[in-house]
């Protein structure tokens, strides 16, 4: 079906897409309104899954999570969940990054759009978990690209459920919270709609929780229960394990319907030649009893949601349940225990991400330039730098997380702070770019790192470094650093000057994605994909902090041993002595890593022993 004649004006298309761990979905503005883009076969969403069948021929949807079981080795599903990691995924006699199988998906997805408005560019706008990673965003946009979309909008799920909501009721004021229980993933946001407006106030979630979870803790229940009868464990089997996970998904489906049911599999695996199967009654209560734990971490987070909105559960006037796990009884009677009302029924769970993205492609291209909405949304994550930080009233270490802009800030959003030099001297500055909530940036995410050069070598402190960041709606951060003395500043793009692959890899990436649309069976380019699209999220080594500064450090923290060691009980007196022996020794040698060892070691045990003292 060809739509072309209805592209409703002369621009490119602007579609907007559900890239799901479980499934995805297509969707455009079609005559002022969201529709989903079917397939040539009328599916309005398709299984994210991907086979190379043994002809090496590419096949997506439904027919290949039909061969999950017969060709576990040839199939992937929920490549999404690695998503911003650099790991290679075997897939036939291939191993593709997690971006090239989701372009694959997307690659589907694109020629539903182009059997509906004819060949030639389309802009898509993506839609990610609200939770997702800077990493994690920037390999979906890259598997967008991939696909040959051009790519430059990426949306929150939830807020792109909450527009699909908010173009049908434009003119109301009401507090919307969207629970978004996924395959893969969960997100809870709120919302604020005020005549056309909608504000996201908060956002939060846990990007390894969803269905997927339910499946896989159905499987493990399965697998003991064979483990029991039979002394064999069938996810040792990859077929056997292939088989209960898919009815895992069965069981799950049906117990949203049903109280109990007959699980009957006369072949799971086998042993001593014998088939090994399993007949046994699982019922909804013995479900709930495996997934609750789940569940209520995601109330949690509900709470955690509505708090930082400032709000009460009293005051949000809809709740709209997204995510085909939220089909679930318990999902809605806790959801209706904890608000004292039903969530609404009448958005689609599996569709209203992909007709929310679309609406917001709608407002990208112009289709929605007059219906006056508005959308903002929120930062997920806290971003900052990595600083010099006072640790509980000891030493001043490196490696403090100094917050910029605080998660939950109403985005775009641009902040900008003051820093110093840390020692006489010093004429470059590292800036190290963390998101996380952790007031130490080694338990926060690694964004990347530049150097600031030609600052005016003078005393410590003497030089002021400026350093500003913007936060665009794409999640994409733009930091400035400069000198204020003498002006000299670098501007970093941390998506794509920092983070984003070269040229030549993305193009490798490119190439081994036609290859497998163009030559069945042909050989995968050698392309040494160790540096594959830069995505490794191994932070790297800290740099070394000058000799003065350390010298200093572990002076402050001998005068400090030498006080507790006038205060201390004899029990605790020779440890103290052995302490600032360690410190005298590692002062006197020319070894910066062993003196901060020793500092870090000093520091942990004179708290342990203070402790001791006070109790």
């Amino acid at each position: 079906m060809n739509k072309k004649n209805n592209v409703e004006n002369n621009l490119r298309p602007v579609v907007g897409i559900d890239l799901g761990t479980t499934n995805s979905a297509i969707a455009c503005m079609h005559h002022g309104k969201p529709e989903i883009i079917p397939s040539p076969r009328g599916e309005r969403i398709i299984p994210s899954v991907v086979m190379i069948n043994p002809q090496g021929n590419i096949i997506v949807g439904e027919d290949a999570r039909a061969a999950l079981i017969a060709m576990p080795n040839r199939t992937v599903a929920a490549v999404k969940r690695k998503m911003g990691s650099n790991e290679r995924i075997p897939i036939g006699d291939r191993e593709l990054l997690p971006q090239e199988i989701s372009a694959l998906i997307l690659k589907e997805l694109k020629s539903y759009a182009d059997n509906w408005f004819g060949e030639g560019e389309k802009e898509a706008v993506i839609t990610v978990p609200a939770y997702f990673t800077d990493e994690q965003r920037r390999a979906t946009k890259q598997a967008g690209e991939l696909a040959g979309f051009i790519v430059e909008r990426i949306i929150n799920e939830p807020t792109a459920a909450a527009m699909a909501f908010g173009l049908a009721h434009l003119k109301e004021d009401r507090y919307i919270l969207v629970y978004d229980l996924g395959g893969g993933t969960f997100d809870v946001s709120v919302l604020e709609m005020m005549s056309g407006i909608l504000e996201v106030k908060a956002s939060t979630g846990n990007n390894h929780l969803g269905g997927e979870d339910f499946d896989w803790l159905i499987v493990d229940w399965l697998a003991e229960q064979i483990m029991a009868e039979h002394g064999i464990d069938p996810r040792d089997d990859i077929r056997a394990r292939a088989l209960l996970k898919e009815e895992a998904e069965k069981i799950k489906i049906r117990l949203s319907q049903e109280e109990s049911l007959q699980i009957f599999l006369p072949l799971v695996t086998v042993k001593d030649n014998q088939p090994v199967g399993i007949s046994i009654i699982f019922t909804r209560e013995q479900f709930i009893a495996l997934i609750d734990d789940l569940l209520l971490q995601t109330m949690d987070l509900v709470g955690q949601a509505l708090k930082d909105a400032g709000l009460k559960a009293n005051e949000i006037d809809e709740i709209i349940l997204v995510g085909g796990s939220t089909r679930i009884p318990r999902v809605r009677a806790l959801i209706r225990d904890y608000f004292g009302k039903e969530p609404r029924s009448d958005v689609h769970p599996d569709e209203a991400v992909a007709l929310g993205a679309a609406v917001q492609a709608g407002i990208k291209s112009g289709l929605l330039a007059e219906s006056g909405l508005i959308v903002t949304d929120v930062a997920p994550f806290s971003l900052g730098i990595a600083v010099l930080k006072e640790w509980k009233g000891i030493s001043v270490r490196p490696g403090g997380f100094h917050v910029l802009i605080p998660r939950n800030t109403t985005i775009p959003v641009t902040r900008r702070e003051t820093f110093y030099t840390a020692s006489p001297g010093q004429t470059a500055a590292s800036i190290e770019v963390y998101q996380g909530e952790n007031e130490w940036v080694k338990n926060n995410h690694p964004l990347g790192e530049f150097l600031l050069e030609g600052i005016p070598p003078n005393r410590a402190g003497a030089e002021d470094i400026e350093v500003t960041f913007h936060y665009n709606l794409n999640g994409i951060l733009e930091i400035t650093a400069r000198c204020v003395s003498n002006n000299k500043e670098i501007n970093v793009t941390i998506q794509d000057d920092l983070n984003r692959s070269s040229a030549e890899s993305f193009e490798l990436s490119k190439a081994r994605i036609e290859s497998l649309f163009n030559a069945a069976g042909g050989d995968v380019p050698d392309d040494g994909m160790e540096d594959e699209w830069d995505l490794d999220d191994t932070p790297e080594p800290e740099e070394e902090l000058p000799a003065e500064v350390l010298h200093e450090e572990a002076s402050r923290l001998r005068e400090r041993a030498l006080g507790l060691l006038e205060e201390c009980g004899d029990e605790s007196r020779p440890e103290i002595q052995k302490l600032i022996a360690l410190l005298d020794e590692a002062m006197t040698k020319n070894d910066l890593d062993g003196l901060q060892e020793t500092i870090d070691r000093v520091t942990d045990l004179l708290i342990e022993i203070e402790f001791q003292e006070d109790v």
